[in-house]
Formats: structure tokens, sequence, C-alpha cells
């Protein structure tokens, strides 16, 4: 996790200093990532107020307790709530399709009726008392959403065969190889107006926060742009797309999925990138984006774990390095269930495999991550959180190093990206003043050509005084 810091006399040579000066007088002209962009697209979004220094935690129901029940689930809340957690996203909620089901328990995506609960959960009862109590503990849930595909004994396969894909022969389509499923087409109006209202049901029958929104690339947009305009006449909702094109912040969603920087951090814990192709990231992403569009970012998903590996698999020792890295650089921190415990195991996707919470050993962990983006300002999402702005090392590709400032907050971060140890310079000045360690409460001033010792994959976390 955090390892003690140690530092190295900054004093130079005024020979020195001076020649430094005028080699990196190009590099110490800092610019904010979000800053020196084309103009951005224009977005209608509204952020519920709630979102704007939110995380967003993953519930698998089935997996989460033996009994893999709602009222089961429920006892955690008070646990999840002091460890800061805001928004919690179920899994779906709905029955599972039985029609050519996937292992004994089906996949929690083939969906057989948008408006009923898996009885494997329990009831409608027993899920509006989880949300009654979370909304109770201040915090607030969203339901995973499947409108590209149902599954093959859903109804509507047989009351409205027109609202499915169908193949030049007429024959039922499952897309990619998702056999378990039949994939639905939104040419047709009468197929949108029965998801629109399926989604108002859930918001106005059980008071959800809003929807995680499954492949939503998948689905045209401007379905989605609908929807968010009729759930917004209920209450303001919040959207996560499981997408990451800049399109769908234009009406329709807060927020997309960080994948192209989930896979940049596996690149680098192998070995094959390195810290400069975060900044490259980031650069393109705020050309790209919407300025207040929310990114999530993680280091583990119910996809990942189930199909590509644990975290640990995947980045090895720079595991906590990472998870740290996505609570502080611009966007919103996810952390999917049973990783506060450590979970080394890829949970079954089609079968019970209930999590073993062991001691909750990385839970002061992620509360501290939690609480520092709650509280500080310079780590708040969208527009309303700081600008990053890359403090130049001595070496730029092992080690990426920013500050954030929002108002009176600022945050300093250091991350070590390597698995050696790295000695490097300070340049320029925009990390100058006086901090805290957000994990040791360690006091520490810096001053203009600090060197810093990091051990492998070290990382600190700096708040101003």
């Amino acid at each position: 996790m955090k390892k003690s810091v140690k530092f190295i006399s900054g004093s130079l040579k005024m020979a020195a200093l001076f020649v430094l000066t005028i080699f990196l007088i190009a590099s110490c002209k800092n610019q904010p990532a979000e800053t020196k962009t084309k103009e951005n697209m224009k977005s209608s979004v509204i952020h519920p107020n709630w979102s704007r220094n939110a995380n967003i935690y993953e519930v698998n129901i089935r997996q989460y307790t033996p009994e893999g029940t709602f009222k089961e689930f429920e006892k955690h809340l008070p646990r999840l709530k002091k460890m800061g957690v805001d928004i919690l996203w179920l899994m779906p909620v709905n029955p599972v399709g039985e029609k050519k089901r996937k292992g004994t328990l089906g996949s929690y995506y083939s969906i057989k009726d948008y408006k009923a609960i898996n009885p494997e959960f329990g009831t409608m009862e027993d899920f509006k008392s989880v949300v009654d109590k979370a909304h109770e503990l201040g915090m607030h849930v969203i339901i995973d959403w499947v409108a590209n595909h149902s599954a093959w004994d859903n109804q509507m396969i047989i009351d409205h065969p027109e609202w499915y894909t169908k193949d030049s022969l007429g024959n039922f389509v499952s897309p990619y190889d998702w056999t378990d499923v039949a994939d639905l087409n939104y040419d047709n109006p009468e197929l949108r107006k029965y998801m629109i209202d399926a989604l108002k049901f859930w918001v106005e029958e059980t008071n959800i926060d809003g929807f995680r929104c499954d492949v939503a690339g998948m689905v045209p947009c401007d379905f989605w742009d609908s929807a968010r305009l009729e759930l917004d006449k209920i209450k303001p909702v919040f959207m996560l797309a499981e997408a990451e094109e800049p399109i769908h912040h234009k009406n329709a969603f807060d927020m997309s999925y960080g994948w192209k920087l989930h896979h940049i951090m596996n690149e680098i814990a192998k070995g094959n990138k390195n810290a400069n192709d975060i900044e490259s990231y980031f650069k393109k992403n705020n050309l790209s984006y919407p300025q207040d569009a929310y990114r999530m970012y993680f280091t583990s998903n119910h996809d990942e774990n189930s199909w590509n590996g644990t975290e640990f698999e995947r980045m090895g020792d720079a595991t906590e390095t990472f998870a740290a890295l996505s609570a502080t650089v611009p966007g919103m921190p996810f952390i999917y269930s049973g990783q506060e415990a450590a979970l080394n195991k890829r949970l079954e996707f089609f079968e019970k495999d209930t999590i073993d919470w062991k001691n909750y050993e990385l839970a002061d962990f992620y509360t501290m991550l939690l609480n520092l983006k709650k509280n500080n300002k310079a780590l708040w999402n969208g527009k309303q959180g700081g600008k990053m702005i890359r403090v130049r090392t001595s070496n730029d590709e092992a080690v990426f190093a920013f500050v954030r400032t929002r108002d009176k907050d600022k945050i300093f971060a250091i991350f070590n990206l390597t698995d050696q140890e790295q000695i490097i310079n300070l340049k320029c000045k925009d990390f100058i003043g006086g901090y805290t360690d957000v994990f040791t409460g360690q006091k520490t001033s810096f001053a203009k050509g600090e060197s810093v010792n990091l051990d492998p994959w070290e990382f600190i976390i700096y708040e101003k005084q």
C-alpha cells in the first residue's frame, strides 16, 4: 500500500541550477490537462447534485453472501456507508431466463421480465427495503439495465416477435456469441415505448436513482436521449453508460467507462507502457469529451474479474498503486464487490460462488481514498473538481506526479509506475508548499528542486496543509 517516503537534499550549485532552468523552461510551463483544448462538445446533461463528489460501488447480489439475497446484502449497508460508498450499482435484479441458459444459474444479463424481481434474490419488497435503507444512510442506488437483448423465454418474444432482430431467413439472432439472449431491434418504435415505460416503472415504483446501462453503445443513442428526458421528469437520475463514446454524454449519460485508461494501467503493470501514456490518455480524453462529463476509473469489475482475471492477476504488486491513481485523477473511482477484502479469485459468472470476505483487508485503504475524494474539492467530479497539472520529474517515463487544486483545497500525488526504485528530482514549482501525507499524517514541506526516493510501485498522496 503506502510506504514511507524518503527525501534527498534538493540543494544544487547555482551554476547547475541556472543551466537546468534554461533547459527546462518549456517544460515548466505546465498546462493543465483540461486546457489548450479545442471547443468541447456541448452537453445538456445536468448531473444530480449528490453526484458531484461521489464514488460508485458495484454489488453482485448472487455472490455477496451465502444466501445471495437482498435481505442478507442489506446487512452490509452500514459497513459500506462507513467505508465511504456513495452510489450502489446493483447488477441486474430481474428474473434470469431459463431457455438456452448458460451454466446452472444463468447470466444476470439474460432478462426474462423487465418489470419483475429475480426470486432467487427475494421479493420486490425486499428490494425496496434495500433502496430505502440506502437512502436513509445517505447513499444512492442505481440498477443494471439490459436494453440490447432479452432472454429467449421473455414473453415479449412471443407477444412481439417484431421487436427482435432477425436474419435473412427470419430467424431470431444473438449478439456475438451470447447464445443465451436474443437481440432486440430498436428500429421498432413500440419497443422503444415499452422499454422507456419499464425504466420509468423502476424509478416510480422503487425510487431508485438511476441506471447503469449494459452495452449502451449497441443501442441507438437517440433512444437513450429520449429515455433520459422522460426519467428526469420523475426525478433527477444518474445514468452510467457501459460505453466510452463522447456522444453518449451529449444528452443521456452522466458517466461512461474509462476502459482505455484501465487497459493502459494493465499494460504499465506488465512493463509494456509507461507513465507518459497516462498523460497522453488524459490529453486526448479532454479534447474529446464535454467539460463536465464524468469518466469512471477502476482496477476491476464483474467482467474483468470473471473473464480477464482479478486485479492481482493483471496488476500484481501495482494493484493498490493503480487503485489510488484511479481515485485521484479526474474521474469517479469505482470498486467491485470483494475488492475491499482483497478478493483474489475469479468469481464464477453462471454459478454460485460466494465472496470470501475474510477480514476486509483493504477496507481502511479504500475508506481513506473515498473519504479524501468526498471531502477535498480538488478531487470532485467533472468541472467541480480541480484541473490536473502534471509535475515534471527527472524520469517522466517512470513517475507520474500531479497536482489538483480547487478553491482552498489541493492534492499533490506521486506515483512510481515501475517495479524499480526511483530517485527523482521534482521540477518546476506547482508542487511547492506544505502538505500532510493522507495515509500517515506526516507533515512535509516541498521546496523547488526537491528530490524523492520511491520504492517500487510506491505512491504518496499529499493534501495541502
